[in-house]
């Protein structure tokens, strides 16, 4: 989803807490979830209320049966705050609540040393699209299919900022339904609220990509604090 669609000011790196000590919260998070999606490793984006466009997204690792706090960022969320996944509607620049897996990577820069998840290049001819009548709808090509339009779709390597590095949120991904949305990711911060997708700090994303290990299943949960996208559901 196009990416940067409100300004905002930028919030500094010098909140970016990777690993940092946090006050006790007991039971961590991910404990209070309905899923975690079964690994061993899992991304929380919260948001305040439905209607926000900030929030905080932590990175948790489940060791010895507890969730164990790996690292914390702020992160932004879509400039038309955050709605249900399953009735969400393309063009609405909301954030789709909900668990979702991570099925890869990509990014302008090279994959930080020591990333293990699929990483693929951008180059000039990678591109996301968004197009509902194309048979790739939801998905990277390279290049761009005849039948979908450049108008409908994102040609990635302009982004040259929030497209440094990105995963892949399994929104709509494994089964795309037409009209709900494509192009869900978590990326790098742009210059104020998102189009729907989730994005942190630079230093947040080389350190996700770092952290993020396929063998222990890692997911995102998205929603809100409380109400009918509150996190605590999925």
């Amino acid at each position: 989803m196009r990416p940067g669609a409100v300004a905002a000011s930028l919030v500094s790196l010098s909140f970016l807490l990777l690993g940092a000590a946090a006050p006790a919260e007991d039971p961590p998070l991910p404990a209070r979830l309905a899923d975690t999606g079964g690994g061993r490793q899992l991304i929380t984006a919260q948001a305040p209320a439905a209607d926000a466009t900030s929030g905080t997204l932590t990175w948790w690792d489940l060791r010895d049966g507890r969730w164990v706090r790996a690292g914390s960022a702020p992160a932004r969320f879509g400039a038309g705050g955050l709605v249900e996944g399953a009735s969400r509607a393309q063009g609405t620049n909301t954030t789709p609540t909900g668990l979702y897996d991570l099925p890869f990577g990509f990014g302008i820069e090279p994959a930080p040393a020591g990333t293990k998840v699929a990483y693929r290049p951008v180059r000039q001819d990678s591109w996301w699209c968004q197009d509902n009548d194309s048979r790739s709808y939801n998905r990277f090509t390279e290049p761009r299919p005849a039948d979908c339009r450049a108008a409908e779709s994102e040609h990635l390597i302009t982004y040259t900022t929030q497209y440094a590095y990105a995963l892949v949120v399994g929104f709509n991904y494994a089964a795309p339904v037409r009209g709900r949305g494509a192009g869900i990711f978590l990326h790098v911060d742009g210059a104020g609220a998102t189009a729907g997708c989730v994005s942190v700090p630079a230093e947040a994303m080389r350190a996700l990509l770092r952290w993020a290990d396929p063998a222990l299943r890692p997911h995102i949960a998205i929603g809100t604090r409380g109400g009918a996208t509150a996190i605590t559901r999925y």
